[in-house]
């Protein structure tokens, strides 16, 4: 057997300097990487992930920060690549596509690859009416923002039914039946806009649920309980048919009475108000399974008697809507950690009208809507960027209707609408582009069943 001495320690220095320096040709190192560059516009909404061919692409764009210029990633020399988009983005809900995406590199990086989204424009809008047990279905015309009554609507639900939510895929709409203690879920017709019951019966839920969200990915549906105690229940969608299954041991403590809740753009939180309380609670999301941590510190006060909560386009910035004290609280500093706790935003909290019941955040013209149960208005605010602080915007508070219960932006941020739960209406608005001021539509408002109580917006 010939035994090799092994190489002098001199040598193996010089080796390894030559495959360090990059100005010198070593053929045994690796191939040096290229970068995928380019550049992201009109992006608004979050979650959006490309892919090279089948290879995931590790950095996710959210939010109207990932605009401008990117690097997707990297590639060797001399190779193809080919990058196209592997999920939308949601919240609001787009459609992005991908130009100069596929090529071969070469040695220096590539720079023109360019991602471009667009908002999708409304479709449907879905009217939760408290007193005839249905819910009211409409066609958006995506132009003029007019409503259409789908045919079929209403459609049924269960026994005094709360609040709806439809999951960003557009494809399922769940609804909380308040007496009767379940979920009601629907399929949703693409072409038409039709309700379908989802499975054979209802789902169960804890005692009287009072709100419903749904995270980004349209995994989880939770649903929250303002019975004795007050919980929160975590439900898993099965892709293709939208039937619900309650996730074992996922029946989490909330606050007393906890009212409304959100979940975070990234869907790695949930929010929900605890109207008895005054006080906000604030949970992690498994990516595994959906179940509910409890932050540190959890839950924050907030206000009297806290109804509704949204988030800023950021995801940063929480709105609480407080209707015995007619207040708006502004909360930053979240996501939760244990060393950061939230506090309030600069000038918070800030005065709406009565009975503040609703809000709705229009991610695009930066603004926050409130619906003024008591006073029969909308009162609107501007959003001032990431710091998250509120100025009233001119002409604010807008005329509602009588009792309005709930108002919601479209995602192209065009109009809004508010349910007025006393005299059995929807009142539609063009938002202005650059102000945000509501202007009633021509031929609002439009009749819906009775009590109308909660909306949702399908694209």
């Amino acid at each position: 057997m010939t035994f090799r001495p092994a190489l002098p320690l001199f040598l193996i220095a010089a080796l390894l300097a030559s495959c360090n320096n990059s100005s010198s040709e070593c053929t045994t190192c690796a191939p040096k990487q290229v970068n995928l560059q380019g550049s992201v516009s009109g992006l608004v909404g979050f979650r959006l992930s490309l892919q090279n061919g089948s290879t995931v692409l590790s950095i996710p764009l959210n939010g109207p920060d990932a605009n401008g210029n990117q690097t997707f990633g990297t590639a060797a020399p001399n190779t193809a690549y080919n990058i196209t988009v592997m999920t939308q983005p949601t919240g609001p809900s787009q459609t992005c596509v991908v130009a100069n995406g596929m090529g071969t590199t070469g040695t220096g990086d590539v720079t023109n690859i360019a991602v471009t989204c667009t908002t999708n424009p409304p479709r449907f809008l879905y009217v939760v009416n408290r007193g005839s047990g249905d819910v009211s279905g409409y066609t958006i015309d995506p132009a003029a923002g007019a409503l259409t009554p789908i045919a079929g609507s209403p459609f049924s639900a269960g026994g005094n039914p709360v609040a709806i939510a439809v999951d960003p895929t557009g494809a399922y709409a769940y609804v909380v039946n308040q007496l009767s203690a379940n979920i009601s879920a629907f399929t949703i017709n693409r072409t038409t806009g039709a309700l379908t019951a989802a499975g054979a019966a209802p789902i169960g839920t804890g005692s009287s649920p009072t709100s419903v969200a749904i995270d980004p990915s349209s995994s989880y549906v939770y649903v929250t309980g303002g019975g004795s105690g007050g919980t929160v229940s975590a439900y898993v969608i099965t892709a293709g048919t939208g039937v619900l299954t309650a996730v074992t041991g996922s029946l989490t403590a909330a606050g007393r009475l906890p009212f409304a809740a959100t979940v975070d753009p990234l869907g790695e939180n949930l929010y929900v108000t605890n109207a008895t309380d005054g006080t906000f609670s604030a949970f992690a999301i498994s990516s595994a399974n959906g179940t509910l941590t409890a932050e540190a510190n959890s839950p924050f006060p907030c206000g009297a008697s806290p109804k509704a909560l949204a988030m800023d386009p950021t995801g940063n910035n929480l709105y609480v809507a407080n209707s015995a004290a007619n207040t708006l609280t502004a909360i930053n500093g979240l996501p939760v950690t244990a060393s950061a706790p939230p506090g309030a935003i600069s000038g918070s909290p800030y005065s709406t009208g009565i009975t503040p019941i609703s809000i709705a955040v229009d991610p695009i013209v930066n603004t926050v809507y409130v619906a003024d149960q008591g006073a029969n208005t909308i009162s609107g605010f501007n959003i001032g960027g990431a710091a998250g602080t509120l100025t009233p915007i001119p002409g604010s508070p807008f005329a509602a209707g009588a009792q309005p219960a709930a108002v919601v932006v479209d995602p192209t941020s065009l109009f809004a609408y508010a349910a007025n739960s006393n005299d059995n209406t929807v009142i539609a608005y063009t938002i202005d582009p650059k102000s945000g001021a509501l202007a009633p539509l021509s031929g609002s408002p439009f009749a819906t069943g009775l009590i109308p109580v909660a909306m949702a917006i399908s694209d």
